[in-house]
């Protein structure tokens, strides 16, 4: 009996993990994606540098780093090495990268 039930403990925890990891991602909407989009058209910056930060949803950026407001839009962007970046502004955690 006990053979039968570490797999089956295993395998609850590994689809508990899978769930809260899902449960954890940000999503972005469609409409929200065309505002930032438009928005950091008519409103360009420029880019910059960071060493040493991967550009990866999760990533958290320094707090030396500027971040800029789209209006309507709950998160603040960044333009790092000429990819917009979308950031949680009280988490500093990059949400997604718009290449």
């Amino acid at each position: 009996m006990k053979i039968h039930l570490v797999p089956a403990a295993a395998g609850l925890a590994l689809l508990t993990g899978v769930g809260a990891a899902t449960a954890d991602q940000v999503i972005i909407t469609p409409e929200q994606q065309t505002v930032v989009r438009q928005y950091v058209e008519r409103h360009p910056l420029a880019s910059i540098s960071l060493l040493g930060v991967e550009l990866n949803v999760g990533s958290t950026l320094p707090d030396t780093v500027e971040l800029h407001e789209v209006p309507d839009v709950e998160y603040r962007y960044v333009v790092v090495d000429d990819r917009t970046v979308l950031v949680d502004p009280g988490t500093r955690r990059i949400v997604q990268v718009i290449d």
